[in-house]
């Protein structure tokens, strides 16, 4: 691995016609969107949506003041703000590996579908509990490397790799697969308590899928969630934070009572329709997206 992890740059992909609209996986989202429901705090302040990519799931925190979007692709950000707009929502283009967030600013976070694409996960887990206040929620699901499906083919022989070691395995390219207690082991490490494993997809075959109504499928999942069984395609993680206490920013919706710099952690100043950091690097809005991958020439 090189000093810099390699970044997924899903850029102007066209990931959300190929991969969910009409593309079967009605069941997948309902579930997502269920587990949700049920782990989500009733109510915040401001929320931080890691990987939001087009905003498939961003809907579900309405109970929140304020949703942060964080994306690397600009591009899937501008069609969430054209499907969203502005009130409540904060549009930010960045690498998560070094965010451009005050400390504590958050009170809770979101991981969803994102955090196979890191192979550096210490490092992203140790910026969100940057970010975040103490006692903040913080909901992570990831690709079960120790799957049902898995399990049987190394059992074959099928698999090369063994679904029962704890490190990571790397499918195709920024695609990994986790350990259970790998994931664990991370969350723990950076401060996170476990409040909840919800291990979810139970049916994601395509079988399943075309024989039977997503409200079925979805039904069906719910019941096999409650066995605790950690052998299914995908898993939920509801944590908790704690840390020492720090003053989070102001209710303002000014965002430079939120945005920093993320070379050197400064404030930040409106300066040209840009954002300047106090060392002179300037950073791009684009569309009413604040684009923090690369500054300004």
């Amino acid at each position: 691995m090189s000093d810099r992890p390699r970044i997924c740059d899903y850029g102007d992909s066209t990931y959300r016609q190929d991969f969910w609209e009409g593309q079967g996986r009605g069941y997948e989202d309902a579930v997502e969107r269920q587990v949700l429901a049920n782990l989500l705090p009733r109510s915040g302040r401001r929320l931080l949506e890691i990987g939001a990519g087009f905003g498939r799931i961003t809907r579900e925190y309405r109970m929140f003041r304020q949703v942060v979007l964080l994306d690397y692709s600009l591009e899937q950000l501008q069609y969430a703000r054209g499907h969203y707009g502005d009130d409540g929502f904060l549009y930010v283009a960045a690498d998560a590996y070094q965010m451009p967030f005050q400390s504590s600013a958050f009170d809770a976070a979101t991981m969803i579908r994102v955090i196979h694409h890191f192979e550096n996960v210490p490092a992203v887990i140790n910026q969100i509990h940057a970010v975040l206040a103490d006692s903040s929620a913080f909901i992570l699901e990831f690709a079960n490397k120790r799957n049902l499906k898995a399990i049987l083919r190394h059992i074959l022989g099928i698999n090369k790799w063994n679904p029962f070691t704890l490190e990571p395995v790397e499918f195709v390219e920024l695609n990994f697969n986790f350990h259970p207690e790998y994931v664990l082991e991370q969350v723990t490490a950076s401060g996170f308590s476990l409040r909840r494993t919800v291990p979810v997809s139970w049916l994601r075959l395509g079988l399943f899928k075309r024989a039977l109504p997503t409200a079925v499928l979805a039904r069906g999942d719910r019941a096999l969630q409650q066995t605790g069984w950690t052998i299914s395609p995908s898993i939920f993680l509801d944590l908790q934070l704690s840390k020492p206490a720090a003053a989070p920013p102001g209710e303002s919706d000014d965002p430079l009572d939120l945005l920093r710099c993320p070379v050197t952690g400064s404030p930040l100043t409106w300066s040209d329709e840009a954002l300047l950091s106090r060392n002179g690097l300037r950073w791009a809005i684009r569309d009413g997206v604040f684009d923090f991958r690369k500054p300004l020439e």
